[in-house]
């Protein structure tokens, strides 16, 4: 695979640096809605979403907050100390708390299960190697086993204990084909998700105009065919061309490019993060 090349392991912080390498903030931002839509396919994710109480979290009512909280998971995550990781963890759970099915819910569900943080950190995993591949080339098995065994922080920075993820790169491969089996996307759901995620309905009516028809290009690129069906995307092998023509220059460009480039705004929210914690702020 070819791929920037890691900087050298700072002193204070080596496995931060280190793990830089797995990360690309612009296919984050681009393939972003489509790890959102991959994740409500499991029934309980996607009704704890669209019935969730926590108003303060809603994409549907906050989509610059509900952003920057995502991105900010993953940079930490990622990136961010046992500390950190272990703070963000206690910010999110304030919220999650809350995230549980009620009394006669068709679907019973809880933010804290720790089955359901499994898949949503195996959608975040799948999404990561979707978007380098598309960026760079096939991954070589080097590296596609170190960033695997890496990314099971994407479960454990919450609840998920760490020998829930699957063992290895082929464990997880049956896993995800299982899971895969058994999406369920109701009409409540399909609806949130075409018309808030594919179709920007949080935004203004100039943000929908300008930005809707990318948004809707590049999700539905990043989703396998059945969720694409699921939803009523269309899709052709013409698309399918022009997005991993736009993808493998969007990789060279990040390449060639200094670190930042790769790392916004994933950096920036990490940093926002840090100052946020210093100051006392409440951090989601």
């Amino acid at each position: 695979m070819s791929r920037p090349a890691s900087p050298a392991a700072s002193a204070d912080q080596p496995g931060e640096v280190a793990r830089r390498k797995y990360l690309a903030g612009p296919a984050a931002l681009l393939g972003g809605p489509a790890n959102v839509v991959m994740q409500l396919s499991q029934a309980p994710v996607g009704r704890g979403v669209v019935e969730s109480t926590v108003d303060s979290g809603r994409f549907d009512l906050h989509p610059r907050k509900r952003g920057r909280t995502t991105l900010t998971y993953l940079a930490v995550a990622m990136l961010g100390t046992d500390e950190e990781r272990a703070a963000y963890r206690e910010a999110t759970n304030t919220s999650h708390r809350q995230v549980r099915s009620r009394p006669g819910s068709a679907v019973k569900y809880n933010a804290f299960d720790p089955e359901l943080q499994l898949w949503v950190a195996a959608c975040i995993y799948r999404g990561v190697v979707d978007s380098l591949e598309y960026l760079y080339g096939p991954l070589d098995a080097d590296y596609a086993d170190e960033l695997y065994r890496e990314s099971s922080r994407f479960g454990t920075t919450l609840q998920m204990r760490p020998e829930m993820w699957p063992a290895d790169r082929a464990a997880f491969a049956e896993y995800w084909e299982r899971k895969s089996a058994q999406i369920s996307i109701d009409d409540e759901v399909k609806r949130y998700l075409r018309e808030q995620v594919v179709e920007l309905g949080p935004y203004g009516r100039v943000e929908r105009v300008l930005f809707r028809p990318v948004n809707r290009f590049f999700t539905t690129g990043f989703l396998p065919q059945r969720y694409r069906d699921e939803l009523g995307l269309a899709w052709s092998p013409g698309r399918q061309r022009a997005f991993e023509l736009i993808m493998r220059a969007i990789g060279t460009v990040m390449r060639l490019g200094p670190e930042r480039w790769r790392m916004y705004p994933l950096d920036k929210h990490l940093a926002d993060m840090r100052r946020r914690r210093a100051l006392g702020k409440p951090l989601v």
